[in-house]
């Protein structure tokens, strides 16, 4: 790691680069689970970047659950994510996908409440039509990623409120990105992995279908939260 040189690149963020540099050698194995991280001051000298910098990656990797912060003693490596990570996507890509998670939590959550309480025989059917869709496709991520995010914009079309979609149209390419991501790391892990991603879908929609607009917000939260949870986590059954 102390030969390592950060490179900047247009269009990222340094933050970005150095957390993703440092997922590389957490990935790879160079830093195993347990091992203490360079100090703040050495990871600025070593790659030439500023404390405001260095200061920002932790806190992201600290919020993924990669590295943990213990107080008078230093920052440690908690958790190695699945090689997949990084063979799959720019590990420099990988804090913003993740970041997108977290927008979307809130937001997808409210759609899905809405869209339980008002949404029409049409809409439901084109929910249905969409998880249908995924489930079909889900053996091929390339398809399955935009099977996914049809789901999740039938849902927000259900909710009655354009900006929902306007926003998730926004987020298309982060959004359709992450899940082509998460697809193929489930892919790789187990049946039961599989199984419970489309499950978590198929609740999403039944609650939806039976006007259960807290189950329906919470069924969306905890999808969104357990596909983010799956990139960053190494067991291929979760």
């Amino acid at each position: 790691m102390a030969g390592l040189k950060l490179q900047p690149k247009r269009k990222e963020r340094l933050g970005d680069q150095l957390y993703g540099q440092i997922l590389e050698q957490i990935v790879s194995g160079a830093l195993q689970e347990g091992d203490k991280l360079p100090s703040e001051k050495e990871l600025c000298l070593m790659f030439e970047v500023s404390r405001p910098v260095v200061r920002e990656a932790m806190m992201l990797l600290q919020a993924d659950g990669l590295v943990v912060a213990r107080q008078g003693s230093g920052t440690y490596v908690q958790r190695r994510p699945p090689q997949g990570l990084i063979t799959l996507a720019g590990a420099s890509d990988v804090a913003g996908m993740l970041r997108c998670y977290e927008l979307r939590v809130p937001l997808e959550g409210e759609a899905a409440a809405l869209a339980a309480k008002r949404r029409s025989p049409e809409q439901l059917d084109r929910i249905k039509a969409a998880l249908d869709d995924l489930t079909r496709a889900f053996e091929n991520p390339a398809s399955a990623a935009a099977a996914d995010f049809a789901f999740h914009r039938a849902v927000a079309e259900a909710s009655g409120n354009d900006m929902f979609v306007s926003i998730l149209e926004t987020l298309h390419a982060a959004v359709e990105n992450s899940m082509t991501l998460a697809l193929n790391i489930a892919a790789e892990g187990s049946a039961e992995r599989g199984r419970r991603v489309l499950d978590e879908h198929g609740r999403i929609y039944e609650a939806i279908a039976i006007g259960d607009s807290d189950a329906a917000n919470l069924a969306m939260r905890y999808h969104i939260n357990r596909a983010r949870q799956r990139i960053t986590e190494q067991q291929q059954d979760a």
